[in-house]
């Protein structure tokens, strides 16, 4: 029996559409068409009911998905363990935001190099809620993203906290000594997107001291946040890595009487139909981001 065929049967029965799954599993729709065809023939069932709008999994196909999934994990599981690392090939499609970026990417795509050379990546930069979103589209394979990704059918492997301050140029004119909510409020806070956790918590914080933003700017790009910083143009809430290895010194950590939460930071890929590629990625990101603990991140 063909493994390709069975990874297109779970494909098509998790997305429900032929044109789909052939866009996900990067060949065409007749491809998709004639491989669960040729299963159907093989196993003597339809698997599928189809009609000019739909595909749906027939009473045969739902049971059949079961053992399905088992030899495609078990295979996978075999083909980890016993085959040659540099024989994995294929495409992965990670998803991450601009703070894993600065913290620890590039020594991640240094180790998948040296690990798997025969992965292709496909690198997508943007919020952790673009990401998540894409991520449950099926569109990408990894997502390193704040987490957790809580959906079923789903890993979402911690990875490492990221501490969080308040930063300001030192032309700013803040009072010396610890400050309150109120007077940040006096300021424009750069925060990021709305929407995101981090952005809830920094409306969150003003709310409980009483204090509102004079003007609050939601952006969804850390680097236009230092650059904005750096330029004595307001205040802002950043990981303490990405101040670190950015900031050139141009930014101060403020001595702010409400601590900011870390953002927690997880690897989140498919446990069904598993991605082995994916799933053996997401170990080498623990790995690498444990590694830089202590320079400004902390353990998950």
């Amino acid at each position: 029996m063909n493994l390709r065929f069975l990874e297109t049967f779970l494909w098509v029965a998790r997305l429900n559409s032929f044109s789909a799954t052939a866009e996900r599993m990067h060949t065409t729709q007749a491809a998709v068409s004639n491989r669960i065809a040729a299963l159907e023939r093989e196993l003597g069932v339809r698997l599928f009911e189809r009609d000019l709008r739909s595909v749906r999994v027939t009473p045969e196909g739902r049971a059949a998905l079961v053992r399905a999934e088992e030899i495609v994990r078990l295979t996978q599981e075999f083909r980890g363990q016993v085959a040659d690392r540099e024989t994995l090939r294929g495409r992965l499609a990670i998803g991450t935001i601009d703070s894993v970026v600065y913290a620890w990417l590039p020594p991640l795509i240094r180790r998948i190099r040296e690990e798997y050379p025969g992965v292709e990546l496909d690198l997508t930069v943007d919020t952790s809620l673009a990401v998540a979103g894409q991520f449950g589209r099926n569109e990408i394979d990894l997502a390193l993203i704040m987490g957790p990704v809580l959906a079923p059918e789903v890993e979402s492997l911690p990875l490492c906290r990221m501490p969080c301050s308040w930063y300001a140029s030192p032309a700013l004119e803040l009072p010396p000594g610890r400050l309150g909510m109120a007077e940040l409020a006096e300021h424009p806070v750069f925060a990021f997107s709305r929407g995101s956790q981090p952005h809830h918590e920094v409306l969150r914080q003003f709310a409980a001291a009483g204090a509102k933003a004079k003007t609050l700017y939601s952006l969804n790009s850390i680097s236009t946040m230092l650059l904005l910083a750096q330029d004595g143009l307001g205040v802002t809430i950043l990981p303490d890595v990405v101040v670190a290895g950015a900031s050139g010194g141009r930014l101060r950590r403020l001595d702010v009487a409400v601590p900011f939460p870390p953002l927690e930071i997880h690897a989140a890929y498919n446990a069904q139909p598993r991605n082995l590629v994916a799933a053996r990625v997401a170990q080498l990101a623990l790995e690498v981001a444990q590694g830089q603990c202590g320079e400004g991140m902390t353990p998950a």
